[in-house]
C-alpha cells in the first residue's frame, strides 16, 4: 500500500521521523525547484529549502488534508520563504547604496570654493561696516577673537545687558543685510 504526502504529512504532525524523510525524499526536488527559480542563487536556494523543511516540521500540525495538497502546503511554504528572502536582499542591497551615497566623498573644485568663500567674507566684512561702532566691536570680539558675553563687557567697560542687547540686534541686522532669514 502506497503512502501519501498527506498521510506523510499527517504522521509526521505526530512526530513519525520516517514519515517526513519520506515525504521529503518526495517532495525536495519540486521544492528546491521553486526556491532556485525565484532566488537563482544555489546557496541561498539550499539555505530556503532547509528552512522550509524546518518550517513544515514545526508547523506540520497545522496542515488539513481536507483543505489542499500536501505539495501545494509545501510549496506555498517555499514561496513565501523565497520571497522573504529575495525582500530582505533588497532591502539590504538599498541599504547599502543609501550608506555608500552617504560615504562618498565628494569632489570639491577647491578654487571655486575658495573663491566661495572670499566673496562671502567680503560681503560679511561690508554687512559689518554698516552696524552701529558698539554692535560690530561686540560681534568682532565675540565671534573673530572668541569673548564670552562677561569678557566683552569687562573688555568694554558696559554692562552684561547693554553687550548682550549690542550682540543681539548686531546679528539681527547683520541678517537683514545680508538676506538671512532666522
Amino acid at each position: 500500500m502506497e503512502t501519501t504526502l498527506e498521510q506523510c504529512l499527517v504522521r509526521a504532525a505526530d512526530g513519525d521521523q520516517r514519515a517526513f524523510a519520506e515525504l521529503y525524499d518526495a517532495t525536495s526536488s519540486r521544492v528546491f525547484g521553486l526556491v532556485l527559480r525565484i532566488l537563482v542563487d544555489r546557496a541561498q536556494a539550499e539555505e530556503v529549502a532547509q528552512e522550509v523543511y524546518l518550517e513544515a516540521w514545526r508547523q506540520a500540525k497545522r496542515f488539513d488534508p481536507d483543505r489542499g495538497a500536501a505539495i501545494s502546503w509545501l510549496l506555498q511554504i517555499a514561496h513565501a520563504r523565497a520571497v522573504d528572502r529575495v525582500r530582505a536582499s533588497q532591502s539590504q542591497r538599498d541599504r547599502d547604496a543609501r550608506i555608500g551615497v552617504r560615504d562618498t566623498a565628494v569632489p570639491v573644485d577647491m578654487v571655486s570654493e575658495q573663491a566661495e568663500i572670499s566673496l562671502e567674507a567680503a560681503r560679511a566684512r561690508k554687512a559689518l561696516r554698516e552696524l552701529s561702532d558698539p554692535q560690530r566691536e561686540a560681534i568682532e570680539l565675540a565671534y573673530f577673537d572668541g569673548l564670552t558675553q562677561t569678557e566683552i563687557a569687562e573688555r568694554v567697560g558696559a554692562p552684561l545687558g547693554t553687550v548682550k542687547t549690542r550682540l543681539r540686534d548686531g546679528m539681527v541686522r547683520l541678517r537683514g543685510i545680508l538676506g538671512v532669514t532666522a
